[in-house]
């Protein structure tokens, strides 16, 4: 297959890339080609642009670029540009996928469980329709709803509702471990609430499940099948550490540097993977402390 990919340099595109030049062309979308090249090796081809694309030579589009929506202050500037960094993307794949006479058979576009907006300790998979209406949920449904423009009987459209991705290096874990590591860990706010993850091995073979599984598409959840909540999170990353993780973070004090981004960290979800389970996809790593162990942190 030649496969389309966005977000090549970002922590699952960096990591999936090696898998897909196995055994397929794969086209990298950056704005800095050369240095994809670097990163990514000379096998792939980087362009800068979309244009540069012929999408009638494009068997699949996996869509992973986004602005990383941690790392800076919600402010309005940086909403817009969070916003412009997923939804105007996907909405130009999409006009450009409706264009060919031979689109892409295969459009994975990346979506988050932030979609479903805060749901206290809520069970929730893919059929879960009673949702917070926050501003993760907004950005995931205009980002979601770009990409189901795309779908038609020559496209399916895959929807990655992503938790949080545990990798040795880059994504959230590598903000927590430096605390962690010198015993300054812990809860955050009242620690109940959910916190929804996946290992980065399993969302690489997760993507590569569902590009050669035809019969999946729509909403995906891209988590492991043990959601667990922050204290209890909190004290298994202590444990693989061999280090205390009793300091908890008040609430008000993560209000205070974060703003409304703190709601990411104080409110969340337990998200079970419904659909791929039903497919039979055997996840590496369904429970976290061995996932934390396997990354020799």
């Amino acid at each position: 297959m030649h496969i389309l990919l966005t977000g090549g340099t970002g922590l699952i595109g960096k990591h999936l890339c090696p898998f897909l030049l196995n055994h397929h062309k794969v086209t990298v979308l950056s704005r800095n080609p050369i240095q994809a090249n670097v990163l990514l090796t000379h096998q792939v081809h980087a362009v800068q642009t979309l244009d540069e694309v012929d999408f009638e030579d494009i068997d699949a589009v996996i869509n992973l670029a986004g602005e990383p929506i941690v790392n800076k202050r919600w402010s309005e500037l940086q909403k817009h540009t969070l916003f412009e960094s997923r939804v105007n993307l996907t909405q130009q794949i999409s006009k450009a996928i409706n264009r060919c006479e031979s689109p892409p058979h295969t459009f994975i576009s990346g979506s988050a469980i932030g979609f479903y907006g805060r749901q206290n300790d809520n069970h929730i998979d893919e059929e879960f329709n009673d949702i917070y209406p926050e501003f993760s949920h907004v950005l995931c449904r205009d980002w979601e709803h770009a990409a189901t423009k795309a779908e038609s009987e020559k496209t399916r459209v895959c929807l990655l509702r992503t938790g949080i991705v545990l990798a040795k290096q880059g994504g959230a874990l590598s903000k927590m471990l430096p605390a962690f590591k010198f015993g300054l860990g812990g809860p955050l706010g009242h620690g109940q609430q959910g916190m929804s993850w996946i290992h980065i091995d399993d969302m690489i073979q997760l993507i590569l499940f569902i590009l050669t599984h035809e019969d999946i598409h729509g909403p995906i959840n891209a988590t492991a099948p043990d959601p667990v909540s922050n204290n209890v999170f909190s004290q298994t990353l202590g444990s693989v550490l061999s280090r205390p993780a009793m300091l908890r973070m008040p609430g008000w004090v993560l209000k205070l540097m974060m703003g409304e981004m703190s709601d990411l960290l104080l409110h969340g979800q337990f998200v079970l993977p419904k659909k791929v389970l039903a497919h039979n996809y055997r996840f590496h790593y369904p429970t976290l402390k061995p996932a934390l162990e396997s990354l020799k942190l």
